[in-house]
């Protein structure tokens, strides 16, 4: 994963001015917090999670199809 340094925030400066986190995330779509030097957290907007965990309905389709290609027999038994 790369991580922009400007998106970098010690765990003691976001207790400190969370107001800073919320900026980065603003600014940068995320903010990384350390912890001990390393990274520990991950703030990001909810909006990007929210359309990350979105399907299209094609994918869905194509994976239900996989599924019941994988499984036809099951679904044929079960249909009678």
């Amino acid at each position: 994963m790369n991580i922009d340094t400007n998106t970098l925030l010690s765990v003691s400066e976001a207790n400190r001015n969370f107001s800073e986190v919320t900026k980065r995330v603003d600014q940068f779509g995320c903010a990384v917090i350390l912890k001990n030097n390393s990274p520990r957290y991950v703030v990001l907007d909810f909006a990007a999670v929210e359309a990350s965990e979105t399907v299209s309905d094609d994918e869905a389709l194509r994976v239900a199809r996989d599924f019941m290609s994988q499984d036809a027999l099951v679904y044929e038994t079960l249909a009678k």
